[in-house]
Formats: C-alpha cells, structure tokens, sequence
C-alpha cells in the first residue's frame, strides 16, 4: 500500500501526459487532487502499521471521495468500484482471528 500509494501519487503529479492517453478527457483538477489522495493514503497506511484505527477510516473516506471523483472524470463504474473493494478486502483481512484479529488491536 505504502509503495502504490507513493508511486501513483508521484505519477498524478509528473506523468500527466501517460495518464491522458489512457483517460483523455480527464479534466486538469483532478491530477492534484488525486495526488493529495495519494498522500493521504501512504498516511493512512502508515497508521495502520501503527495500529491505528483512524488509518482504516481514512482509507474508506478517500475511497468514498476517488470513487466519486473517477465518476466524474468519466471513468466507468467498473473502474471506479475497484478502490471499494479495496477497502472490502482490508476490513476481511482485519477481521482474521478469533479475540486477536486485527481490528480488535487497533487503537
């Protein structure tokens, strides 16, 4: 998590001619703003590696917000709900254990 989020951030910020041939009509907006998306999750993931709760929280609300933008770059559902699943596959990995899973150690 920590290196995707890094190396997609990095690549909202300088590699915006890449990311326009395979999504041409993204509008200008959305490179920061999905950079800073980017950032916020390497924190996110960093918190969680901490055992910190609002690690997870913070990756469902970008999840929530990336959604909603890729929809409005018009980016097709498909696209869109693979973050939500992400965050789906995090909370079952939380969840393994019986009293010592994950997400009862969490702060």
């Amino acid at each position: 998590m920590m290196v995707v989020n890094s190396a997609t951030s990095i690549l909202y910020l300088v590699g915006t001619e890449v990311i326009k041939q395979s999504v041409p009509n993204i509008p200008e907006w959305a490179f920061p703003i999905l950079s800073i998306v980017g950032i916020f999750n390497l924190a996110c993931a960093i918190a969680l590696f901490r055992w910190k709760k609002w690690g997870f929280w913070g990756f469902v609300g970008s999840s929530a917000g990336t959604f909603l933008i890729n929809l409005s770059i018009g980016l097709g559902i498909g696209s869109a709900v693979g973050g939500l699943i992400g965050i789906a596959i995090l909370y079952g990995v939380l969840q393994i254990g019986k009293e010592l899973n994950g997400w009862s150690q969490l702060e």
